[in-house]
């Protein structure tokens, strides 16, 4: 009996399910219950729950034969006839996207860098091609999170948001969207794929093998009981490594998204000044300064304490960083620099991450 591998099996349930969207019959669902923007406890008629054998599988185990499969494709296929109600286009002026209801009230979860900026109008595309009208709220820039709200009056089928700190790598994951804009004859693009790698320092981000392109950028993440997890963000160097913003990042700030704030910088934006801390120190004493930094090109030396920041205190090297983060690319900041016994200021103007 020739037996397969783990790795076969997965090859096969990819070929399975990756095209299953296709087959799909439209599905009415049920009235939403009524839950707050915020409020994700309470189950969702976009979520279904998976038997033990299935959610060993999904978390990242082998299935154990053709059985599994079916079981596997089944499920996507109810899964996918699910989402696509809540999985909606974005227009924010010329500029096409993708996002996900998350309440009955019409909150949505989109990319920062598709809403823009806050309070612009923006024409929703519901999955039966109907158009609603809304506004965007605020961005969290450092994470490409936004938040937008459809306007018009009425109850929308939404997805419950899941816990994106509660992740493995290897389980497996489903994206949607709406590529080149919503397709009548086409409805929602489905991806298959699974988790590569968790939030880190380095990318704040959930990256898979989902298969990104323009316009899903906005669009959902979810995990295998209809939970969105994720926002799609960005495609990484490989077509098949796609990042997503963790949902948590949405949660940790959602008020300050409703209230329509919005701030940090897109990823590879960031401000960059170009020295290193000395550790264990308690000042913003200067350990390194990297060649070619605005830091060099300004004159900091090693051994400088930086005391202040546009007359902002300085009284550590992270609250150093901190002000550096609120300043933009190219701006001229002014330092006050102890020297050995001498005070003098330094003006610096920052650089651009990965410049």
């Amino acid at each position: 009996m020739r037996i397969r591998t783990a790795e076969a099996w997965t090859r096969q349930v990819a070929t399975l399910l990756t095209a299953a969207w296709l087959l799909l019959a439209p599905l009415t669902l049920p009235t939403a219950s009524p839950v707050s923007a915020a409020d994700t406890a309470s189950p969702t008629p976009a979520a279904l729950t998976l038997d033990d054998n299935l959610k060993r599988v999904f978390a990242g185990g082998a299935p154990s034969g053709v059985a599994d499969l079916r079981a596997m494709q089944s499920h996507v296929q109810k899964l996918t006839e699910q989402l696509g109600k809540c999985t909606v286009g974005v227009t924010v002026g010329n500029a096409q996207g993708s996002g996900v209801i998350i309440s009955k009230d019409g909150y949505v979860l989109t990319a920062a860098h598709v809403a823009g900026k806050p309070k612009q109008d923006v024409t929703f595309t519901l999955n039966d091609g109907r158009e609603v009208n809304g506004k965007t709220l605020g961005l969290n820039k450092s994470w490409d999170a936004g938040l937008m709200k459809i306007e018009d009056a009425g109850e929308y089928t939404f997805a419950e948001m899941g816990a994106s700190d509660a992740l493995k790598e290897g389980q497996w994951c489903l994206a949607t969207g709406h590529p080149g804009g919503y397709q009548e004859d086409r409805g929602v693009v489905v991806r298959l794929g699974r988790v590569i790698l968790l939030p880190s320092n380095d990318t704040k981000a959930i990256t898979s093998d989902c298969t990104l392109v323009g316009g899903d950028s906005g669009g959902p993440l979810f995990d295998m009981e209809g939970r969105v997890i994720g926002i799609n963000s960005r495609i990484a160097g490989e077509l098949r490594a796609n990042m997503h913003v963790p949902v948590s990042t949405f949660k940790e700030t959602w008020e300050r998204l409703n209230k329509g704030e919005a701030w940090g910088h897109y990823p590879g934006q960031e401000p960059v000044l170009g020295v290193r801390g000395e550790e264990g120190s308690t000042n913003a004493k200067v350990a390194h300064v990297f060649p070619k930094s605005p830091a060099a090109k300004g004159g900091l030396q090693i051994g400088d304490v930086i005391l202040k920041l546009d007359g902002q205190a300085i009284d550590s090297f992270q609250s150093l960083k901190d002000q550096v983060a609120l300043r933009n690319p190219d701006q001229e900041i002014t330092l006050s620099v102890q020297r050995g016994e001498q005070t003098m200021e330094i003006k610096v103007t920052l650089g651009k991450r990965g410049e």
